[in-house]
């Protein structure tokens, strides 16, 4: 099937590819690189993209570089250089503006010198914390902390994707990138600026959330823990677990089994109930009334008698206790930690059953919330979805890795971790080295930050297995599956169009106001789709524009770079966004309340010192 068979001009197919791939990204039922690699592939068969070329993209060095950046931010996660910070930030006092500058201005910093979606995972627990110890709800930090990492992404050249894309492509026009601090001038104005911006006015307009993400408040599990006793004439006297759920027909999980002294978990227990058996389980009141009317299982009552009677009791038997009067079971040891689904999570859009989350990972499913609220359907038929907050038990030692693997990231009892001082000092060595190497133009990026993840594999900085975990495999298929489709943009002519009628609409106006349209297209492109994606169909247009105004490149580039990451508005424009939904308890409607003003500063921030750095 070719262009001549359709009989529909090249720019017309293009169109139509990129609007059924962005109404694909918007509608959001199928992940963002499953639908890149169907609009490379549709570009391919309509002969857009030659065959020869469509796969190009995966060793673009635009995809080498964001997958090194990747490999090194992990090192710097593992060697403890960002923990030492982060354990500073804790000491920060009661003030909630003290809280949001240091949490903010740090996740800015962070993210200049690595990846703004780890630097935030790194800092996230680290504001949960902070809420937690000082009575503060999450959602006045969490959103300002996501909308930082943005902005610290804009003030080096690997703080974002869009960076690297804009310098590639720059260099595939002129010959020549943009360097490593390129990005500096205008990114650090911005970042300064929207920094205040934040911390004296916009965290007043983010939705205050009240204990919507803690733990106790979420899931209700402190004042829901309920021990229940099997009796001789109990209905769940000779079930196992898996029968006494079936019976319920209700996801009332069981965390403990206690047999005499012994306690077993709840995920790890396989036997069969007998009489005597203690089960710790969350329930409210409806499902402890459901639990006796059903199986016959009732709580343990208190002992009627007042404290004298009682140490009186305890003095005469010495300190013996009678088995019906047995103290509470110790929840101690339980492991029950909160974890919130990640964009490049394998959970999204499958169930605890397809992911064999127990017998494969062994962690147990307590609870799911979702948009601030606990989900009350059963367990085993829920669906993951981005953003999740899941309540999850496990064994210590292993529920780390298994986040890890899932693709989940900790928000509760998340221990800061310091990285032993030899592999702290190589990671910020081999790091440094790099970056002089690029800016002395000894190497280009992608060698240098390649150079640089390898070296830090090699001396054991961070094991090679957690060195391909790092690398976020849908975003690399994303940039190297729409590189191409960006490019037949271009080559199609489709570019030139959309750059013709802008023209056509600035003719009379100063070039401002076309730098100011293209802010605002770039912008508004960025919210809905991936800000990488935006940056690679922008980047042709913008080229079109200088070129029709007869101009220099430059300053449209950079204005594309800007505006590609200043997706404020929505919460599926960018993963740091997407990370702190569930957690922050935060709607689809709330981010644009404190993002729409922000994107308004960074605007008119942003192009004057555009303009002032890169003049026309």
């Amino acid at each position: 099937m070719t262009m001549e068979s359709i009989g529909l001009a090249p720019s017309t197919l293009i169109f139509i590819i990129l609007g059924l791939t962005l109404a694909a990204f918007m509608w959001g039922r199928f992940r963002y690189d499953l639908v890149a690699l169907a609009a490379l592939l549709g570009s391919v068969m309509l002969g857009l993209v030659p065959t020869d070329e469509a796969f190009k993209g995966f060793g673009h060095p635009a995809v080498i570089t964001v997958a090194a950046v990747l490999v090194i931010s992990r090192g710097f996660e593992r060697s403890g250089v960002v923990d030492i910070i982060a354990n500073q930030v804790l000491k920060v006092g009661e003030r909630l503006l003290l809280q949001l500058l240091v949490l903010v201005g740090t996740v800015v910093v962070l993210s200049g010198v690595m990846n703004n979606v780890g630097a935030l995972a790194l800092l996230l627990p680290v504001a949960m914390r902070l809420a937690r110890e000082h009575n503060t709800s999450p959602s006045l930090l969490l959103m300002p902390l996501a909308f930082g990492s943005l902005l610290g992404g804009l003030t080096t050249l690997i703080g974002t994707p869009p960076n690297i894309i804009i310098a590639t492509y720059r260099g595939n026009i002129t010959g020549e990138n943009f360097g490593m601090f390129s990005f500096t001038p205008v990114g650090v104005a911005v970042a300064l600026v929207g920094l205040v911006f934040i911390v004296l006015v916009g965290w007043r307009l983010t939705p205050k959330r009240s204990g919507q993400a803690s733990t106790e408040e979420m899931f209700d599990t402190a004042n829901y823990l309920v021990e229940l006793k099997v009796s001789e004439e109990s209905k769940a006297n000779g079930l196992t677990l898996q029968q006494l759920h079936d019976e319920l027909e209700e996801a009332i999980p069981v965390l403990a089994v206690v047999r005499e002294d012994d306690r077993r978990a709840g995920y790890s227990f396989h036997g069969v109930l007998r009489e005597g058996d203690i089960l710790l389980l969350e329930a409210g009141p409806d499902e402890l009334k459901l639990l006796e009317d059903k199986v016959g299982l009732s709580a343990i009552a208190e002992p009627e008698k007042d404290e004298q009677d009682s140490d009186e009791a305890d003095s005469e038997n010495g300190d013996s206790q009678p088995s019906d009067e047995r103290q509470p079971v110790d929840t101690e040891g339980l492991q029950l930690i909160e974890a919130v689904v990640r964009n490049d999570s394998m959970m999204v859009n499958r169930s605890v059953r397809q992911l064999r989350l127990n017998q494969q990972f062994g962690l147990h499913l307590v609870a799911v919330a979702r948009d601030g609220g606990r989900l009350k359907q059963r367990l085993r038929d829920i669906r993951f979805q981005t953003g999740d907050v899941l309540l999850l038990q496990g064994s210590e030692n292993e529920i780390a890795d298994s986040l890890a693997t899932l693709g989940c990231l900790p928000l509760a009892n998340r221990e800061l971790h310091l990285g032993q001082p030899r592999k702290l000092a190589l990671s910020i060595g081999i790091f440094a080295l790099a970056i002089l190497a690029m800016l002395f133009d000894l190497l280009p990026a992608a060698v240098a930050m390649s150079s640089a993840a390898l070296i830090s594999l090699l001396i054991g900085v961070l094991p090679l297995r957690e060195g391909y975990q790092a690398i976020d495999g849908p975003v690399i298929v994303l940039l190297a599956a729409m590189l191409p489709v960006g490019e037949a943009l271009e080559t199609s002519g489709g570019a030139e169009i959309i750059a013709d009628a802008l023209l056509r609409f600035g003719v009379e106006w100063p070039i401002t106001i076309s730098l100011a349209g293209l802010f605002i297209l770039s912008m508004l492109l960025s919210n809905v789709v991936n800000n990488a994606a935006a940056a690679l169909l922008m980047a042709p247009i913008a080229a079109s524009l200088a070129s029709g105004f007869d101009v220099s490149l430059d300053p449209f580039l950079m204005v594309v770079a800007v505006s590609a990451s200043c997706a404020f508005l929505t919460p599926i424009g960018h993963q740091s966004n997407t990370l702190v939904l569930g957690p922050g308890g935060y709607q689809f409607g709330d981010y644009w309340k404190l993002g729409l003003p922000l994107s308004l500063v960074v605007m008119v921030v942003a192009i004057p010192a555009i303009l002032w750095v890169w003049p026309l």
